[in-house]
């Protein structure tokens, strides 16, 4: 690692594993979210970091686990083609009068589909941020789909991200429709963002009920919606009327593990040169990567919560560095460790 500066301990450093991110379900959250730049740390020289005291290599040791544990999106072909979709699609519905063309994003968990989904509409914002500089637009809407959702459920959602003030129980679903769609309207939002749809299932009475509010909503907004979900195709949100008519509207991307091809190594690459650990040794995790592929099953997801919590570990335990030793002692999600092998063969595997 280059050597630059010498950390400077002081109260914001402090303060670092104290700054809580509001959700971007919420407009505060969200913009914190598009206005935050890659995390970035310089490293302080060997000779530096030797002689720090102790309460100084605290600091600087609770800055780098804050850096770990946000580590910069890597720009995946999956998210490049995402936004590509979400892009031309914003383009062709922007004098659409009509019905307007969406995007669902579909595939097993941890590929990756939220974090495609936020880098849209993070692209987006900046883009029209750019174009129309000091305006109090709000061009961008995220939220997810509420569990066992009712239109009321949905319409509270919008204004939650809204701020819209407190609902009461006289407020029905059609009022705080009404009001969320001026807002927005007058807001010139221009891209909705809706995950977790696979809870839309138009088998059921709630679902049929969430996809007729949800439509309600794209008749009476000028905006591209993007749907993003856990296997939407096997869910029940493409089943029946409902399901064939949003069928016919929709450009589907499918996200899944990444194969073991030289992007998966250029994907461990990207998070590797982006560790700050004193001894870690170069392209050490390039040269594991078929048993990173098989302790995560080429999942983005998982491989990420694999190298992030390593590093952490790394600092904590004073190594710092990331081997196979600490990989194999670091759990992930349940079902890359299922699909892996057992804990006493990695270590000969």
């Amino acid at each position: 690692m280059v050597v630059t500066t010498e950390p400077q301990p002081d109260e914001e450093a402090a303060g670092l594993l104290e700054q809580r991110r509001a959700p971007t379900t919420q407009l505060a959250g969200w913009r914190q979210f598009v206005d935050s730049d890659p995390a970035a740390l310089t490293m302080c020289d060997d000779d530096t970091w030797r002689g720090l005291g102790v309460a100084e290599r605290e600091l600087y040791d609770e800055a780098r686990i804050r850096y770990h544990s946000e580590l910069q999106v890597v720009r995946t072909s999956t998210v490049r083609d995402i936004a590509h979709q979400g892009r031309l699609l914003t383009l062709l519905n922007q004098r659409e009068t009509g019905a307007r063309r969406s995007l669902i994003v579909s595939g097993p968990q941890t590929t990756g589909k939220t974090t495609a989904l936020k880098q849209l509409g993070r692209l987006h914002e900046l883009r029209v941020r750019q174009r129309y500089p000091g305006s109090d637009r709000i061009p961008v809407v995220y939220l997810t789909a509420p569990p066992k959702g009712s239109p009321r459920k949905l319409a509270i959602e919008f204004a939650r991200f809204l701020g819209l003030p407190s609902i009461s129980a006289r407020h029905n679903s059609i009022d705080i429709t009404n009001s969320v769609c001026q807002v927005m309207i007058e807001a010139r939002t221009d891209l909705v963002l809706v995950d977790e749809i696979h809870l839309m299932n138009h088998e059921t009475k709630a679902g049929e009920d969430l996809s007729d509010h949800l439509k309600y909503f794209t008749e009476h907004l000028p905006a591209t919606f993007v749907y993003a979900g856990i296997e939407v195709e096997q869910s029940g949100v493409f089943t029946g009327i409902r399901g064939r008519q949003l069928g016919g509207r929709s450009v589907l991307v499918r996200t899944g593990p990444f194969p073991r091809t030289g992007e998966w190594k250029s994907l461990i690459a990207g998070m590797e040169s982006t560790l700050r650990l004193h001894h870690h040794e170069p392209d050490s995790l390039v040269r594991l990567s078929g048993y990173l592929h098989q302790r995560t099953g080429g999942m983005i997801g998982s491989l990420s919560h694999l190298i992030r919590a390593a590093a952490i570990s790394a600092v904590l335990n004073e190594s710092e560095r990331i081997t196979k030793d600490l990989l194999n002692e670091t759990r992930i999600d349940h079902n890359s460790e299922s699909l892996a092998l057992p804990r006493a063969a990695r270590r000969t595997g």
